[in-house]
């Protein structure tokens, strides 16, 4: 599965983002024994407790929106990754 981006600072689904979340609802439609894990994370930039939060609103939003086109919420999981992951100054390519 790819993974879904979003604009800076902001958790809603982009249009151009959605049909990597309708795939998503298809493999989990194809192999019903599995279940999804929704990273949310964000770049080095804000607080430490901001990024978590962002982080957190992003998944949520993956998951409303998957739910929205008929996955199970119980197949779906969140987890917010916030920056613990992020490359502090990267440039846009390794953001």
């Amino acid at each position: 599965l790819q993974p879904v981006y979003f604009a800076y600072d902001q958790s809603a689904i982009q249009s151009g983002e959605r049909a990597k979340l309708d795939a998503a609802r298809d493999y989990l439609t194809a192999n019903p024994q599995y279940r999804l894990l929704l990273e949310g994370r964000a770049d080095w930039r804000g607080t430490a407790e901001y990024n978590l939060g962002l982080g957190d609103r992003r998944a949520a939003a993956a998951k409303q929106y998957l739910t929205g086109i008929g996955v199970d919420a119980t197949k779906v999981e969140v987890l917010s990754k916030g920056d613990l992951e992020a490359v502090e100054n990267a440039d846009e390519a390794t953001m």
